[in-house]
């Protein structure tokens, strides 16, 4: 699974699920949204998960999971369950790692049991992570994943468009690998040990229009087990969660129950199709304008939002308003997706040369 299908999926609602192992890490990287580090112990009890993720069927599952953390290496034999349970009933999986292995000459016998189990493996490189592991290791725990016949890339963070970083590590992976690794290229975003020299998130929309909110298709299992309809970073740390985007919790609900919440929510079809920004203008022009996602934390306590939300995408009209809104979407292709979320000089590095940009077929239903 290269990484320009695991973009390219990520506006198809319940196409994936992001699924957090751990808070724990051994690197403590100054821009680190999560706060993890090596004294952090909070995590989603293993057998939860495992409950969880076996209920995915041939009929009923996520197209792709996506492991992250902290650092989801650190529950090795928890990623090998959890993948093996997850392909059982033919869902893809992807990880997220920090690297925190590469400072090892070569990777271990049980790091490759466990890297041959993914289908997809994706190492995060930045400054702050170099300063922790040097980039020549990366580069060659990288190389030796790829040998092992899983598709890698790189998930690549930065200030900005101008920063020198970026350029500089964007050029030397292309030397490296010969334009034959992708990279997704985010900015760095003001929350956790970030939200204090991080430049400040987007206020609105662009163009003040319709923005649909791509981040809002994947439900995310979050550290303490709580399901999420969003990774905003806010929405995932900050309890309560506020009611419209809390999709359940793993101890209690399955993956069937999770998806019907999710693309059954009125509110959250049109955050997906319009975006929160455009909700709060459109039907709440006297409340005060917020940030992206802070406007859509306050959507659930706008009467006049959820009236029209329930209005306008209740029912069949509102599953084929969402699923238009994906479809069309998905048919912009990754590069257009980074080119909104991510860091939109760097957005065509998402796909390396010759890689596939065409839509899958997930994208014709609101999941599988």
């Amino acid at each position: 699974m290269e990484l320009a299908e695991l973009v390219g999926l990520r506006p198809v609602p319940a196409g994936g699920v992001l699924v957090t192992l751990t808070r724990r890490c051994p690197l403590r990287c100054s821009h680190c949204s999560t706060g993890s580090g090596p004294q952090v112990r909070e995590e989603p009890g293993a057998d939860a998960l495992e409950r969880f993720v076996s209920s995915f069927t041939a009929a009923d599952r996520p197209d792709v999971m996506m492991l992250t953390g902290g650092e989801p290496l650190l529950r090795p034999d928890l990623v090998a369950s959890l993948t093996r349970s997850a392909r059982a009933a033919g869902t893809r999986t992807a990880l997220l790692s920090g690297m925190f292995f590469a400072r090892s000459h070569g990777l271990s016998a049980p790091m490759r049991r466990v890297v041959r189990t993914l289908d997809h493996f994706s190492a995060s490189l930045d400054l702050p992570h170099e300063r922790e592991v040097p980039r020549a290791a990366v580069f060659r725990a990288v190389r030796e994943i790829r040998e092992l016949g899983v598709a890698v890339s790189f998930h690549l963070t930065g200030t900005g468009e101008d920063d020198p970083y970026l350029a500089d590590v964007t050029a030397d992976i292309d030397r490296t690998f010969g334009g034959t690794v992708p990279s997704l290229v985010n900015e760095v975003r003001p929350f956790g040990r970030a939200a204090s020299w991080a430049r400040p998130a987007r206020t609105v929309p662009d163009g003040g229009g319709a923005l649909p909110c791509a981040m809002a298709a994947w439900p995310v299992v979050a550290f303490d087990g709580t399901v999420l309809a969003c990774c905003n970073q806010d929405t995932v740390d900050r309890r309560p969660v506020p009611p419209h985007l809390r999709l359940g919790h793993i101890a209690r609900d399955d993956w069937s129950a999770v998806r019907a919440r999710a693309l059954g929510s009125p509110l959250l079809r049109l955050v997906r199709t319009v975006g929160p920004a455009h909700l709060r203008q459109r039907w709440s022009p006297g409340t005060p304008a917020g940030s992206y996602c802070g406007d859509c934390r306050r959507l659930g306590e706008l009467p006049e939002v959820v009236a029209a939300a329930d209005a306008l995408a209740s029912g069949a009209a509102g599953a084929l308003l969402d699923l238009t809104a994906a479809r069309r979407q998905h048919e912009q292709g990754p590069v257009t997706l980074v080119r909104r979320h991510g860091c939109a000089a760097y957005a065509g590095l998402v796909a390396a040369p010759g890689g596939d940009l065409s839509p899958h077929p997930a994208a014709e239903g609101a999941g599988t």
